[in-house]
């Protein structure tokens, strides 16, 4: 079963192009840094929840390009290519990809438990405030996948459903 990942919460500001939305999620993990380091920083372990990397360089300045598993194939914003813009072996890795702005996963372990970690996401991207409350719902279900691949039950793409898309999008509405 998924646990429980807690709402995520956005600010917005002024922008040069129209507003920009900071997106920020804080959970804890039952897994170790080394894990969920895993999962959000190789190849490997990406497909198992959000995208697949069709090019990772793991290092400050190399080149990214993510296949999102929730797009449909030639969609606007299925692939997208970017640069590896903060790299911190982990503990930071953060891609500045396309529309999608700048993401980025900083993990540390839980206090008093080596076992658990701390994963604090920031999404940063420009565009209207509707855009702000659908990719907070999306991150939000993406993050219950990753619980889910965490725990040995990667994401299971025919399972996905649009109402529990909508559902978040409608709380989070509901919420700011």
């Amino acid at each position: 079963m998924t646990e429980a990942i807690p709402y995520g919460t956005s600010e917005t500001r002024a922008g040069d192009g129209g507003p920009v939305h900071v997106l920020h999620f804080v959970f804890l993990l039952p897994h170790p840094v080394v894990r969920v380091w895993a999962a959000v920083a190789t190849p490997e372990g990406l497909p198992q929840w959000l995208a697949r990397a069709d090019l990772l360089e793991p290092r400050l300045g190399g080149a990214v390009t993510l296949r999102w598993l929730n797009a449909e194939e030639g969609a606007e914003g299925a692939v997208v290519s970017g640069r590896v813009t903060a790299w911190d072996r982990e503990a930071v890795a953060e891609y500045t990809v396309g529309t999608y702005g700048r993401i980025r996963f900083h993990m540390e372990p839980a206090p008093a438990n080596s076992l658990a970690s701390v994963l604090r996401f920031t999404n940063e991207f420009a565009g209207p405030d509707g855009r702000r409350l659908d990719n907070l719902a999306r991150w939000h279900r993406h993050f219950e996948y990753l619980s889910d691949a965490l725990d040995g039950r990667p994401a299971d793409r025919s399972a996905r459903t649009p109402e529990r898309l909508g559902r978040l999008r409608a709380e989070y509405a509901a919420r700011t």
